[in-house]
């Protein structure tokens, strides 16, 4: 009889494999992967067009992908971390790790500085003191402003868009070594404006979730309205930018790509 309930005791005891494999993947769904994804595209993109035509420093290319996708990584972990009591009142966030209490808050607080500390020197040592400078510009803005004011005002949705568009200018900057150029600035116009109608759709949909966890990413009063004025006033303005967006292409090709003014 005992050695019966020892094996079901075993049986019922997850195996130290599956204790640490589930711990790696709360690690993982800490940083965000699929926003990093998209971060690592945008990133790409601005350090591709913004390269000199003659030569593709694909080194470099590495290193910044590297550097931005740990600061990326960190802050999105400590978002959930500064989050995670209203994450848990929210049902499309209440099972991320910390809010549902499978990590603790100061393991994620550790792990978030840690990693954007690994980036922001990666990025300063590996590429440029511009691209670092520019992450630490996304990694504040986004926690300290963008993220507090979701629980005060609708307009926190302008706020966040600001270190939204940012990665790719940190691209740009580890290409060419500045930002002396109208095409960088086209590229973070065109992620910016981006940003209203794809926040708003996820407002929208999830509208009840925020109002439940107190964030006001909505107004009280007319969010119809609201929602509706930051979806089609953003796109047609997006839609200007894209019909002379083309410049960036047609422009490095005249030119023979961005200038030398690599680091």
């Amino acid at each position: 009889m005992s050695t019966s309930v020892l094996e079901l005791r075993a049986i019922a005891r997850p195996s130290l494999w599956a204790t640490r494999r589930a711990a790696v993947l709360d690690f993982w769904a800490l940083t965000k992967p699929e926003v990093n994804f998209l971060i690592v595209i945008a990133t790409f993109t601005g350090f591709y067009l913004g390269c000199p035509l003659h030569r593709f420093p694909f080194e470099r290319l590495f290193n910044v992908l590297a550097g931005t996708l740990l600061v990326a990584s960190g802050t999105g972990t400590l978002n959930q971390y500064l989050e995670h009591r209203f994450d848990a009142q929210m049902r499309r966030t209440s099972r991320r790790p910390v809010a549902s209490g499978r990590l603790s808050p100061a393991t994620a607080a550790w792990f978030g500085v840690t990693l954007s500390t690994l980036g922001t020197a990666y990025l300063l040592i590996a590429v440029n003191a511009l691209a670092s400078v520019l992450a630490v510009i996304t990694l504040t803005s986004y926690l300290f402003i963008y993220t507090p004011l979701k629980r005060r005002t609708p307009l926190c949705t302008v706020a966040g868009a600001v270190p939204g568009a940012i990665p790719p200018l940190i691209g740009w900057a580890a290409a060419a070594g500045s930002l002396n150029s109208a095409n960088a600035w086209i590229l973070y116009a065109v992620l910016f404006l981006w940003q209203f109608p794809h926040v708003m759709a996820i407002a929208w949909i999830y509208r009840e979730d925020y109002a439940r966890a107190g964030y006001r990413i909505l107004p009280a009063k007319n969010e119809h309205r609201f929602a509706e004025w930051l979806i089609l006033a953003p796109s047609f303005a997006l839609g200007e930018h894209l019909k002379t967006g083309h410049s960036v292409n047609t422009s490095k090709a005249a030119n023979g790509g961005a200038g030398s003014g690599q680091e």
